[in-house]
């Protein structure tokens, strides 16, 4: 015997928000459960116009969207794509931090009893590193801004044509440039540009010489730029600031593991004045942009009035202190994206072996892994992947929907997974999510 097909909802059947107040007054605020039922209400009159019947009743639907709003909607992610500094989950992962609860000596200096800077909290660790002092504002984009407002506002900067890069997200250095007052003197071609080009490009209205590393892009074949002894002896002798904009920002040298970017120490070294660069990228931090180099720019800059509204919040003062800590004394297992980095292949083999015996149909395979966040183009880390049989994109959709969600791959058709990004102790948690998915798949 058929089962009867359940009546279409019509306006009548549509609870007063009354009724659901209710029914749900105990658990949740009242002007909360009122504001939501009329939402809902208003979405189940729709869905009954266009002749569709909700599949919830009211009341669930109201439930359900109060229980969505209590939960935290940024959550951790296990990241199993092998990329490390994954844009959208927050590029450089965050090591372990308890905030400091309650009051802090943000700008307070307790030697003195009276007011202090903020700047105090990293500007040690920051001479240590790099012999030159630095500030942080809330990102690289806010610091070319800062650096460009402050040093070429009502006049000139000289770039190489080459060097207009987009930095993400459709912001572009010229965009950046026009809103910091700066006007753009371009030089060169975009692949070849030489040192004649920018003497002859210096006027008097001309206040600073920038370089822009393409951190996210690689221009190879004809190409030719100046060195920057070349260009720091022009800056030099026109009495003119040169300014760096390196981007990835990366204060420990990497090569040894397959990673070739220039480090903000030898910029500084080779007579540039000024260098700005992410905290969330090579140097493993949170989201901030620096600015390192000469002490009478970088005083410019902290007094520019801009600067107070780009400046950084205190828990963010707290994770890149604690990041750069770890960078100065080598702890660099602290910073978990210089350990994936530099994360042995046999680690990573031995790792995935295991995972993998408890996967049915699982197989381990050499990759690659990418470091990812607008970095390193053209440059890959050699891995080990397990891939899995099945049909991959309704595993990856499930992997996503878990709890907590795992992003992965698709290469070649298969679900791949890579173990360089994942924490050790999110090995369990990836293997419950993964074998859920494939018994549902």
């Amino acid at each position: 015997m058929s089962e009867k097909t359940p009546a279409p909802v019509t306006f009548r059947d549509l609870p007063a928000v009354d009724d659901v107040l209710s029914r749900l007054a105990e658990r949740y605020p009242h002007t909360l459960i009122v504001a939501e039922t009329r939402r809902v209400l208003e979405r189940f009159r729709a869905e009954i116009r266009a002749g569709r019947s909700p599949a919830e009743s009211v009341e669930e639907a109201v439930t359900r969207s109060l229980q969505g709003l209590r939960a935290p909607s940024l959550k951790p992610v296990i990241n199993a794509t092998g990329v490390i500094l994954h844009t959208n989950l927050g590029r450089a992962p965050l090591g372990a931090l308890a905030p400091i609860a309650g009051y802090s000596n943000l700008e307070y200096d307790l030697g003195t009893g009276r007011r202090g800077k903020r700047d105090v909290h990293l500007s040690t660790l920051f001479d240590r590193l790099l012999g030159a002092p630095a500030i942080a504002v809330n990102n690289n984009a806010a610091a070319v801004f800062l650096a460009l407002h402050e040093l070429a506002a009502g006049g000139e900067a000289i770039v190489s044509r080459g060097e207009l890069i987009e930095i993400g997200d459709g912001f572009r250095i010229p965009d950046i440039m026009q809103r910091s007052g700066a006007a753009l003197r371009e030089v060169g071609t975009t692949n070849r540009t030489r040192i004649e080009d920018y003497r002859d490009a210096i006027t008097d209205r001309t206040r600073l010489i920038m370089r822009v590393h393409p951190s996210n892009f690689h221009v190879s074949g004809f190409t030719a730029k100046p060195t920057l002894d070349e260009l720091s002896g022009l800056a030099r002798e026109r009495g003119i600031p040169l300014y760096e904009d390196l981007g990835s920002g990366c204060l420990v040298d990497l090569t040894a593991y397959g990673v070739a970017e220039p480090l903000v120490g030898e910029s500084l070294k080779a007579g540039v004045d000024l260098v700005s660069f992410s905290g969330d990228k090579l140097l493993g931090g949170p989201q901030a942009g620096l600015l390192a180099g000469r002490a009478d720019l970088v005083t410019r800059l902290r007094r520019n009035p801009m600067f107070r509204a780009l400046r950084l919040d205190k828990l963010i003062l707290e994770a890149m202190g604690a990041t750069l800590q770890a960078i100065l004394f080598e702890e660099h297992d602290r910073v978990p994206a210089l350990a994936m980095i530099t994360q042995g292949l046999d680690q990573i083999r031995e790792r995935a072996i295991r995972l993998a015996a408890n996967i049915p149909g699982a197989e381990v395979l050499a990759g690659e892994s990418v470091v990812g966040g607008g970095s390193t183009p053209d440059q890959a880390l050699p891995t080990w992947l397990i891939c899995v049989d099945g049909d991959a994109v309704a595993i990856e959709r499930l992997l996503r929907r878990n709890d907590p969600p795992v992003v992965a791959r698709i290469q070649n058709e298969r679900l791949v997974i890579d173990l360089r990004t994942v924490f050790a102790e999110e090995e369990k948690d990836l293997l419950e999510a993964l074998l859920l998915a494939l018994r549902r798949t």
